[in-house]
């Protein structure tokens, strides 16, 4: 899959009053008094949004957030959304309406302007969406000219707004945010630059025992991290004490690193970690060897010193370096600098390499802006978590595979 392959908005060639249903992942943290703590996800959609209204088209936003599981929860209304979506876009008219579909609703598309925004209500307060409704899809679909979706987040879920609207809609594209995270990621499957280092991390292989195996076709150096380590230690006859493991993994982990033998592709294990006699921020630590084992009481939570140093080596020989997972839980000091060094390691390595780096998951992008690190000095840093880890592994993606093909056609 490429962005060859899929339409975008900028193979549209008029858009003045068409309407342009778009497809958004405006599902931002809110405080206890529901304000926006982080608006990273509505920044993204402002070059797509910003690109439609001066073009003069109609734009109607879907967007969800939080989990209302079909019904209606005041406290996940978009409204603080659509306040700090008009202080972002000051001169353009922004409508917020407190449903996603009905007679009023239309009226309202109908009356709307060219440049123009309308914000639904949260999609997810309609039972119809996660069991992706044709009915729903339906009725979004009267509200579109076109069909856009820039959610890249949502789009390894097939739901009414991320694919079963655009079934019902003649023209259906990407946005600018869905084509740059697709290029993005292609570019690491396709065509990296070698060698290729992927940094895996995270809590459980289960959840990433594919895209692994994906990966040893692709990369020279695979190193996991993360909790997810002790399994692969544990596979290998390691004594990992009470660190956390996934014993109906260990025949897989197994078999991995016997497939990247056979493929000889380097898999890096940690041979430095950091133990702690609990899980807390005040337990007794020390950095021990594996070939020592972890006593029995201990758990693993982060990377040793030596071990970073080990890794660094290896950042900084890498000309294309993906990264998916922190390398202990760094939300506890004692426990944060193995993926601190990662962050920062690869940061460095990205601007004096030259290398392009890429960055996917929710704890990767919390852990680094946890350490006041400026995402732009990563080549990409990717809105989706699991889409980002789903396309990784080959998985197509509902929400894209639905996008016209890219033909030379205009509309």
């Amino acid at each position: 899959m490429t962005t060859q392959s899929k339409k975008t908005i900028r193979d549209i060639a008029h858009w003045h009053n068409q309407r342009a249903l778009v497809r958004v992942d405006f599902n931002v943290p809110l405080n206890e008094q529901g304000e926006i703590t982080d608006d990273t996800r509505i920044q993204e959609a402002l070059p797509t949004l910003t690109y439609l209204t001066e073009q003069g088209a109609r734009v109607i936003l879907v967007s969800h957030m939080g989990r209302p599981k079909g019904t209606v929860k005041e406290e996940l209304r978009l409204t603080p959304i659509a306040k700090r979506l008009q202080e972002l876009l000051p001169n353009t008219p922004i409508t917020a309406l407190k449903e996603v579909f009905s007679s009023a609703v239309e009226e309202t598309v109908k009356s709307l302007k060219p440049g123009a925004i309308i914000l639904l209500e949260n999609i997810r307060f309609e039972p119809g969406e996660t069991k992706n409704d044709p009915a729903l899809a339906k009725n979004l679909a009267k509200l579109a000219d076109i069909y856009i979706n820039d959610a890249f987040g949502t789009a390894h879920r097939a739901h009414a707004s991320t694919e079963g609207v655009a079934h019902y809609v003649p023209v259906k594209v990407a946005g600018l945010l869905m084509e740059r995270e697709i290029q993005a990621l292609s570019k690491v499957v396709t065509r990296p630059e070698h060698p290729f280092t992927a940094i895996i991390g995270g809590s459980k292989v289960s959840t990433k025992i594919t895209v692994l195996e994906n990966l040893l076709d692709h990369v020279d150096t695979l190193i996991i991290g993360g909790a997810m380590l002790f399994t692969f230690l544990k596979a290998q006859g390691h004594a990992v004490g009470a660190s956390m493991v996934e014993d109906n993994y260990l025949e897989m982990a197994k078999d991995l690193l016997a497939l990247a033998q056979q493929k000889e592709t380097r898999i890096e294990l940690p041979q430095q970690v950091v133990i702690a006699d609990a899980f807390s921020e005040t337990a007794k630590t020390k950095a021990i060897s594996i070939e020592l084992g972890i006593p029995d009481g201990w758990m693993g939570l982060d990377i040793g010193p030596d071990s970073i140093v080990a890794l660094q080596q290896i950042i900084r020989n890498s000309k294309t370096i993906l990264w998916n997972g922190p390398m202990g839980v760094f939300e506890m000091k004692p426990f944060a600098p193995g993926t601190q060094s990662i962050a920062e390691g690869v940061a460095k390595q990205t601007q004096v390499g030259p290398c392009q780096s890429i960055l996917g998951g929710g704890d990767t992008v919390a852990a680094i802006e946890q350490f006041g690190i400026d995402k732009t000095r990563y080549t990409h840093v990717s809105t989706g978590g699991g889409a980002s880890l789903e396309f990784l592994e080959g998985s197509p993606l509902p929400g894209i595979a639905i996008l016209d093909e890219s033909v030379p056609t205009a509309v």
